[in-house]
């Protein structure tokens, strides 16, 4: 190595120390090593693809330093090894400029594709890695697993979540997380995500949704240099830990499946880490009109598939006191007026008795009557239990719970992708056979018709069919698990929609 180089790399570094760079991005200059210096280029080396990216983008502050250094305009190049001696790729296959442009290209069409949608992200420190030309949002600080209320229904699914975070258990390679909307995947991700850039930055980690990994695939072969595609699948390539949510978005766009799972053998068989989730499991994404197929579920479901269940009164109960414990505190230390008040904890006790499942709608619900105990406080007056009664009601109307055999029909219809005709019809093709069964199932649980009703919304079937499908339901699922996950996850789907 040269010396003079070594000697003003140095120096740079000392001078970064007083710039405004991420601890994580300036982790990552530090690792490099100098290379080579001629003729005003100084040469740096990393063996990482990403923090080579990384340090393109804060190449203009480098630079600058670099001149301060040598007390004249020097260059800065970045070269990618594997290995010692054995340099891969320049840093000069996507410039800066090209970079910055792609960047606006892909803000510019998530504007396009989503003009309402709401960023809910919030910086955290560790500045999070960037793809190439990929919009990337950081973590949200307050998704941690510290905050994530843990229970029976989902303790499965967060310890596996912190043995893939502290990257110590290889075993949970790769873990697929799936339950209903509003249960805390989201948060189990994401505190994935929180704590490797705390804790671990050396490991890239990014997370992705299906409609933002659908939607960077779809840009970049759109896009007529090939450099952009090799950018995009090398940036893929090059993660430790690869994180997907809502994967079931992802079931109908062919191309898009195709690209995942050659990243996902290639990081499979690197030994990186692979997170999914989704709103049903593995074997359910391959259902319907899904491009999904049996190969790639059985690949999604080769690791630690675990389920996140709705929560129950005791765990409602412990969502709600952490909720309004949280917004107290956040209230205190952010300045935030209106969340300052007391409730009872008799009050918390009937709001976990009348809440529902969702927990996003749980959180919304503690703050509003967390709200309205602070203006009860200011007229002199105190929460009541009306007060929490009536605020649950708007939450979740009592009307709405009552299930009719056409939500249960139509909901079937969809999950297995029929027509409605088939699924009350005569035809007794094997494709029909069990979303027929199930159809009667559900009815049977869910609704209070008699066995001869459910025969005459069901095309006119004797006492003796409806009794011979809920004995089909049910004595399969004393032997096939994957059956009972699918029609636990459709009547969750139907229970979670009234």
């Amino acid at each position: 190595m040269d010396s003079d180089a070594q000697i003003l790399w140095n120096d740079v570094l000392d001078l970064l120390e007083g710039e405004d760079i991420p601890a994580s991005t300036l982790a990552m200059i530090k690792s490099c090593e100098a290379a080579g210096l001629d003729e005003g280029v100084l040469v740096i080396r990393t063996n990482l693809g990403f923090a080579q990216r990384k340090i393109v983008e804060q190449t203009p502050i480098i630079e600058r330093c670099l001149a301060t250094a040598a007390f004249q305009p020097m260059r800065l190049e970045v070269d990618l090894t594997k290995s010692k001696g054995e340099t891969v790729t320049p840093t000069t296959s996507v410039t800066q400029e090209e970079l910055a442009q792609l960047t606006r290209q892909t803000s510019d069409a998530r504007s396009e594709s989503y003009p309402n949608q709401v960023d809910m992200t919030k910086p955290v420190e560790a500045d999070p890695l960037t793809l190439p030309g990929v919009d990337i949002p950081e973590a949200d600080s307050k998704l941690t697993f510290d905050r994530f209320v843990a229970g029976e229904e989902n303790m499965m699914a967060f310890d596996a979540a912190k043995q893939v975070a502290n990257g110590e258990n290889k075993n949970y390679n790769m873990l697929f997380i799936y339950g209903k909307s509003g249960l805390g995947k989201t948060h189990l991700l994401r505190a994935i995500q929180n704590y490797i850039h705390h804790n671990d930055p050396k490991r890239t980690c990014i997370y992705r949704t299906a409609a933002d990994f659908i939607q960077d695939y779809a840009r970049a072969m759109n896009d007529k240099a090939i450099s952009v595609r090799a950018a995009l699948r090398q940036s893929y390539q090059s993660v430790d830990v690869l994180i997907i949510d809502d994967i079931q978005n992802m079931r109908t766009a062919a191309g898009s499946i195709r690209f995942f799972f050659d990243t996902f053998n290639f990081l499979m068989a690197h030994g990186k880490q692979i997170v999914l989730a989704a709103d049903r499991s593995p074997s359910q994404l391959g259902m319907g009109e899904s491009k999904f197929d049996e190969r790639d579920t059985s690949r999604m479901d080769s690791g630690v598939t675990v389920r996140i269940q709705v929560p129950d009164y005791e765990l409602k109960l412990n969502l709600i006191t952490a909720f309004y414990e949280r917004m107290k505190q956040d209230a205190k230390e952010q300045h935030i007026p209106g969340l300052d008040a007391t409730i009872d904890e008799n009050l918390l006790k009937i709001m976990a008795e009348r809440s529902g499942t969702n927990i996003r709608v749980i959180e919304g619900y503690v703050q509003s009557c967390l709200m309205l105990a602070h203006q009860r406080e200011v007229s002199g007056k105190q929460l009541t239990r009306d007060d929490v009664v009536h605020i649950a009601q708007q939450k979740w109307p009592t009307g709405q719970h009552i299930i009719t055999v056409d939500q249960i029909q139509k909901s079937v219809e969809a999950f297995y992708d029929i027509a409605h005709e088939d699924l009350i019809g005569s035809k007794r093709n094997k494709e029909l056979m069990e979303p027929r069964h199930v159809a009667i199932w559900l009815t049977r649980s869910l609704t209070d018709n008699t066995l001869a009703d459910i025969g005459k919304k069901f095309g006119g079937r004797s006492h003796a069919t409806v009794k011979h499908s809920i004995a089909w339901v049910d004595e399969l699922s004393k032997k096939d698990r994957i059956f009972v996950d699918r029609v636990e996850s459709l009547q969750d789907s139907i229970t979670d929609s009234t």
